[in-house]
């Protein structure tokens, strides 16, 4: 199997000497291709931060992040911004959609930042908006669909340009239990039917269910690392 996601004895802290909190502690994983992995654990864990120090969103104190065998953890500036556009899909609680933009426009968003053709941007959106069942919705703006409709958007934003991974922090905490369902079972279809590597941040059972790995953390260490 090819590693899409290593990290190797990553350590963040936070606060100053006297507050210091250690939010992860000499962390090391391997995350490979079309694995559809939950990182869990109690509040406090260090689950969002190494989900951030996985994306690049966060630098660490020590370690190293590798992405596709490109170390990210010393990467800054723009060139971060790149690589995490060209290879890194995000999806968030709070979907982080532009409200000013259409459903289509949103999804089209980052091809449009990579120079993809126009043409090429157009059918890969319909192509998004039929994998995530929102036909027929493409022109519509966030305000005017669904929590549900607006997380469908994120995924298909997430996906649209083939990234190496896809990142999700706690992507069904703002939906009903019906919803979040319906969606998991999107991403879960995806994951098999394309290959899509998915990595969640998570305290949602439904997630937990369905992933086919499961990396437990606690006091910002790796307590168990179990695959189904």
């Amino acid at each position: 199997m090819t590693k899409v996601i290593e990290t190797r004895d990553l350590l963040r802290k936070f606060g100053s000497e006297e507050t210091e909190v250690i939010a992860l502690d000499h962390v090391s994983i391997d995350i490979e291709e079309g694995e559809f992995t939950a990182i869990i654990g109690p509040s406090g864990s260090g689950k969002t931060t190494l989900l951030h120090l996985i994306g690049g969103l966060d630098e660490p104190d020590s370690g190293a992040v590798y992405l596709s065998g490109t170390n990210i953890a010393q990467m800054s500036g723009n060139e971060l911004s790149d690589f995490r556009r060209d290879h890194i899909g995000f999806i968030f609680q709070a979907y982080n959609l532009i409200p000013v933009l259409s459903a289509e426009e949103n999804i089209e968003y980052i091809m449009l930042l990579q120079g993809v053709p126009a043409a090429k941007r157009k059918a890969r959106v319909q192509e998004m908006l039929a994998m995530v069942g929102l036909e027929g919705l493409g022109d519509r703006r966030p305000a005017h669909l669904s929590g549900g409709q607006q997380q469908r958007v994120a995924v298909a934003r997430a996906m649209a340009s083939n990234p190496d991974i896809i990142l999700a922090d706690e992507p069904t905490a703002n939906l009903d239990s019906k919803t979040g369902i319906s969606l998991l079972d999107v991403m879960r279809e995806l994951n098999e039917q394309q290959n899509m590597t998915f990595v969640f941040s998570t305290h949602d059972q439904k997630i937990m269910d369905r992933a086919t790995r499961l990396i437990h953390l606690r006091d910002g260490a790796v307590e168990k690392d179990e695959r189904k």
